[in-house]
């Protein structure tokens, strides 16, 4: 079953027959089969026509409408779909079975922040970079151990100030200084980058999270509060590394974004401005986009493989003796 993502901007999608017709103007973009799709993601200044909608409506394929940042702004479902069924599954989810997917969860990120590190290794050298490896690897055997949340997040605090403190190496475009990661406000380009980045993917992940049914404010390593939707924060944990950071990194270092023309220096912090967001959003869905072998040998795009753990979520809420996995790179 597929996904469709409409990510580029003022297409229409058409019913035609048994298919969706993806147009920009007089231009097929592409075009999709109704008994292979299972949902449709629309980002920006893109439609769907009545009939499109309701073809769609008729064969249980929910319709998500975001922003071009991905923030989620409702979708359309079936009524069957209309009742968060899952919810009461994941409430009975038991302390010891949410703490078994915490952990894995924090294992995956610090896994994958090394795994990121380790691999700027081979153009760098830092010995800094080589003491932050071994850390890395020592606190994620430690958060495989934890008795508790509140030990494991030390552990993650402790793996994410580790990492930060050697992702600075990793630049070598002169213009772009990081030494910590600083957040509300972001203090420099790099960090505005990771917060906008980390906010685009978050907002992606809750779509996503909606659209499978799972309620996004029950979660087995944040908790929720003040309308936050837990769940969205503990899946973005094991892409952070792999898809904002390795993404920052890459249009700092091929000079894709200005330091003095794509900020603004406001309010105590600085911030993405519209030619610098305009950037960072075009190179975000290309790269997700772009189609990579998993572990099958398959070639997917990104975008599915976010799609592949909110479902290996659901699936582990549905049988929690299936331990969630979380996504790894190699």
């Amino acid at each position: 079953m597929q996904t469709l993502y409409v990510s580029q901007q003022n297409c229409y999608v058409a019913l035609q027959k048994e298919s969706l017709i993806i147009k920009q103007g007089d231009i097929i973009l592409g075009e999709v089969q109704l008994p292979l799709l299972e949902q449709i993601l629309i980002f920006g200044q893109s439609q769907l026509t009545t009939q499109a909608i309701r073809a769609c409506l008729w064969r249980d394929i929910p319709i998500a409408y975001l922003s071009r940042m991905g923030y989620c702004y409702g979708r359309i479902l079936p009524i069957a779909r209309g009742y968060r069924q899952l919810s009461r599954y994941q409430q009975q989810l038991s302390i010891t079975e949410q703490l078994i997917t915490a952990r894995a969860i924090i294992q995956g990120k610090l896994k994958n922040s090394r795994t990121l590190l380790r691999r700027q290794r081979k153009r760098l050298e830092s010995a800094n970079l080589e003491t932050v490896l071994q850390s890395l690897d020592y606190l994620a055997s430690q958060a495989s151990q934890a008795d508790n949340r509140e030990r494991l997040m030390g552990f993650e605090g402790a793996g994410a100030a580790q990492y930060f403190s050697a992702f600075g190496d990793c630049f070598t475009n002169s213009d772009f200084v990081f030494t910590a990661r600083s957040r509300r406000p972001p203090g420099n380009p790099v960090n505005a980058m990771l917060s906008f980045g980390y906010q685009v993917l978050w907002n992606h992940l809750f779509a996503l999270i909606e659209l499978q049914g799972l309620d996004p404010y029950y979660a087995s390593l944040h908790q929720a509060h003040d309308g936050h939707a837990a769940l969205a924060s503990d899946l973005i944990e094991e892409f952070r590394a792999p898809i904002v950071d390795s993404l920052v990194l890459w249009l700092v270092n091929s000079r894709v974004v200005d330091a003095r023309d794509d900020f603004d220096f406001r309010d105590g912090g600085c911030y993405l401005n519209d030619t610098g967001r305009r950037k960072y959003l075009q190179a975000f869905v290309q790269r997700m986009s772009e189609e990579i072998q998993d572990d099958s040998g398959e070639k997917q795009p990104r975008w599915d493989i976010l799609m592949q753990q909110v479902k290996a979520y659901k699936q582990f809420v549905y049988n929690p003796s299936h331990q969630y996995q979380p996504y790894r790179i190699r």
